[in-house]
Parts: structure tokens; C-alpha cells; sequence
């Protein structure tokens, strides 16, 4: 990804993030914009989201969000139509990385590495 796209994708982050948490965040839940990916031609914008909402299922705010993708297009569109020519297509996705950590530290639990004793002698 080039110095443009990258740039770009900073500024849909931080955007997306206001927009989102301001109107698209329902009460109870923490929805973050993690990442932003942008396509060479800037066409295409995928979003990475991270869903916090204890005690509750994650899908019906993704559900949520992809009902209002048009609307957020929207509003996003009126914070950065002088940056850009063509608002980029918003595709969301769930962040899974927060999942994948917590199952990688659980398999690494359950790993038994025996502790080297520093006294002992090496066997060089």
C-alpha cells in the first residue's frame, strides 16, 4: 500500500470512529474502529471493528451497522468530501484479534515448559 492509500485509511479511522460512536453506537456496547484498509485505487475501503458489549451477543451490532452502511457513507462522505474525489465503498469487518490473542495465551497455558534451573550445570 502506497503513502496515499495509507493516508487516507488514517483519516477514515479516526472519522469512522467519531461517526460510528457518536450515532451508530448502541447503548450498552463499545464499538471501535481497529483498522482500515485501503485498495490501491482508493475505492474500497475495508473496516475492521471491534464489538465490546459484555453479556450481549456482537452480532446484531454488526447487523445494525451493515443496515446503516449507506447512512454512514453518508456522513463519513461530509467529513472528508474536500480530501477526496470519490467517497470509498465501506466494507465491515469483525476483528477477531483481541479472540485469536486470548486463544493463543490459552494454548500457551496449556503448554508445560519445564523451568531451566540457573544453578544447575549445562550439559555443553
Amino acid at each position: 500500500m502506497g503513502f496515499r492509500p495509507k493516508r487516507l485509511a488514517a483519516v477514515i479511522k479516526r472519522d469512522l470512529g467519531q461517526i460510528i460512536q457518536r450515532s451508530y453506537q448502541p447503548s450498552g456496547t463499545f464499538v471501535t474502529v481497529t483498522n482500515v484498509v485501503m485498495t490501491d485505487d482508493l475505492s474500497i475501503a475495508k473496516v475492521y471493528l471491534s464489538v465490546f458489549s459484555p453479556g450481549r451477543d456482537d452480532k446484531p451490532v454488526y447487523e445494525f451497522i451493515d443496515e446503516h452502511i449507506d447512512q454512514i457513507r453518508y456522513d463519513l462522505a461530509s467529513k472528508i468530501k474536500n480530501q477526496v474525489r470519490k467517497i470509498p465503498e465501506l466494507h465491515f469487518y469483525e476483528d477477531d484479534t483481541a479472540e485469536y490473542v486470548n486463544k493463543m495465551e490459552q494454548l500457551l497455558k496449556k503448554v508445560d515448559i519445564p523451568e531451566e534451573d540457573p544453578d544447575s550445570p549445562s550439559e555443553d
